[in-house]
């Protein structure tokens, strides 16, 4: 912009403005560079010469123009940071209608015309901005009760949002997480003074109140969705309520989590996949106590209860006067998702996310941590709930029968998750250990058993026991099934219990050699492993009392506790 253009914009020439904004904004769409700015304080005459516009109401039709403008220039974080800037950011907040006046609020029981609802929408953006890049306008958004504002019209939202368009309540959402994000004192003025949590989730429940009747849902609305599960994600990761009051919020909200997961569950498309993967970061938030909640009695359950009972009275009277025993039925399931009479829905959901989340990482080669917030909250269903551990067992673990090949070979959860315990990646290999081993019911010898251990030795290691001892404490139903297939039992003998699977028999490499060949070959070993220690490559160690790994000085220390292992050894079988 030259210095004609910009003297005309000071001089409020409104038969010249729009031409030199449209030239301006068009030529500046993707401008994130602004060092031609800063020559002759260009920057700051521009934007004052703006907000003088912006501040003049009999200038209004110009001010959507403006507003685009302002957005271009607060992209520029230096300038923001070396001016003051506080009486522009109020007016910003006076056209958004988010600021502390009362005669600036929305009227949400009037409909907004189309060049008002621009203005708020462009306001908004710029506010986004300023708040991304700047604390000191983080900290005025908060003075001015900005929050305030945008909380109001959420919980109003059941009489008159419909009256509000779908762009404004998006970057309501998006100015509100980026404030909650970036500003820790607003985390906890939206969720103490505000109970924001509380009306977050009753406007999440009302949308998919909509969505149930029948009404698809548009991008639009996915968009605000997500942006309003973000928010939530923010509140939710330091909780300053106290635990009772904050368990009872968290149980309404899991109960909403639930209703999103089985209305967008298919992943249909990536909007809903978008959707579902923000709604499982939130549940990573939530009390195990509460993930209950994800899994509910089948309708019919209870009916089916009665009904079986009945049968088996039934039944009992008529063997007892026919003098022979009958056999009670197997209750039928109540419906097609039902187990062990709840609807497991949510967890097949989580399940079919994972299964897409491993082979897009497999395909593109993307970062595992994108997988460790559902593997997290599988880990905490497991633990919280018994029905959803045996559940997840059954999908992830089940029975055994063709063992011929490592565990960690195959295209099936087991076998993935297996690949996982040997990754570099620290999380995602614990969280798929930890995961494994609660479907074991912290069990060694079952994790041995579908894991190798092999691969689960660093998993043994951190717990202590590596000499494959029963964790004590440990709070598990003992009314689970053999899970030995009859197809595993016949191969057991030849099942190696480190690779995890069935070793085909291979040449003794010692047959044929002399007791003197043999002493030389073991000798040779020896002295290759003690090279091996010296230059720190291996370091040998023994399992001491507490089932924790301990460093050796010499490798011949192996050789001094070879007696006391054969004799547990025999113990054990």
């Amino acid at each position: 912009m030259d210095a004609e253009q910009l003297k005309r914009l000071e001089r409020k020439e409104t038969a010249h403005i729009p031409d030199i904004l449209s030239e301006f904004n068009t030529k500046n769409a993707d401008l994130l560079v602004f060092d031609s700015f800063h020559t002759d304080n260009q920057w700051h005459e521009l934007w004052l010469a703006i907000f003088a516009i912006l501040d003049d109401a009999t200038m209004s039709p110009l001010h959507s123009q403006c507003l685009n403008t302002v957005r271009i220039l607060t992209r520029d974080e230096f300038s923001l940071q070396t001016h003051y800037i506080e009486q522009e950011l109020s007016t910003l907040l006076s056209l958004a209608r988010i600021d502390a006046t009362a005669s600036t609020e929305v009227q949400l029981d009037e409909e907004l015309s189309d060049a008002q609802a621009n203005i708020i929408a462009e306001s908004l953006k710029c506010l986004c901005n300023l708040v991304y890049q700047s604390a000191d306008c983080r900290r005025q958004c908060l003075r001015q009760y900005s929050i305030d504002a945008i909380v109001k019209r959420l919980a109003d939202s059941d009489s008159s949002m419909h009256n509000y368009p779908s762009t404004l309540e998006y970057y309501d959402m998006k100015l509100l997480f980026l404030l909650t994000a970036l500003e820790p004192t607003a985390r906890t003025r939206l969720q103490i003074d505000l109970n924001g949590l509380i009306y977050m989730t009753k406007w999440l429940d009302d949308k998919l109140a909509e969505f149930a009747t029948g009404t698809a849902a548009s991008d639009e609305q996915l968009n605000i969705i997500c942006e309003l599960l973000k928010v939530m994600f923010t509140v939710t990761s330091a909780p300053d309520k106290s635990p009772n009051e904050y368990e009872i919020q968290s149980l309404h909200l899991t109960g909403v989590l639930r209703e999103l997961l089985l209305r967008f569950g298919s992943l249909s498309t990536e909007r809903e996949r978008a959707v579902v993967t923000h709604a499982i970061n939130l549940l990573t938030n939530i009390s195990s106590s509460c993930l209950t909640e994800l899994t509910l009695k089948c309708s019919n359950a209870e009916a089916e209860t009665q009904k079986d009972r009945k049968e088996t009275e039934k039944g009992a009277e008529t063997a007892t006067e026919a003098g022979t025993a009958s056999a009670a039925q197997p209750p039928a399931k109540c419906c097609a998702l039902c187990f062990e009479k709840r609807n497991v829905r949510c967890l097949e959901v989580l399940l079919a996310y994972l299964r897409g989340g491993l082979a897009q990482q497999e395909a593109e080669a993307s970062s595992h941590e994108l997988l460790s917030p559902v593997l997290t909250v599988l880990v905490k269903c497991a633990r919280s709930d018994r029905i959803m551990r045996h559940y997840l067992r059954k999908e992830i673990l089940p029975p055994l029968k063709d063992v011929s090949q490592r565990p960690e070979i195959g295209n099936e959860l087991r076998n993935h998750l297996c690949r996982f315990l040997t990754l570099p990646a620290m999380i995602l290999r614990d969280l798929a250990a930890e995961l494994l081993f609660v479907l074991c019911k912290e069990d060694v010898g079952r994790m041995i058993k579908y894991t190798g251990y092999g691969n689960a030795a660093g998993l043994f290691a951190k717990r202590g026991v590596l000499d494959c001892r029963r964790i004590e404490g440990t709070d598990y139903s003992s009314d689970s099934e053999d899970s030995d297939t009859e197809e595993y039992k016949q191969q057991q003998q030849s099942f190696n219990p480190v690779l995890g699977c069935v070793e085909q028999p291979k040449r003794n490499p010692l047959e044929g050699m002399s007791d003197e060949q043999k002493e030389y070959e073991a000798l040779k070993l020896v002295n290759l492993l003690e090279q091996l220690r010296k230059d720190g490559i291996v370091q040998p160690a023994l399992i001491d009392k507490d089932g924790k790994p301990q460093p050796l000085e010499h490798i011949l220390q192996l050789q001094e506790e070879l007696p006391q292992q054969q004799l547990e050894q025999k113990r054990k079988t």
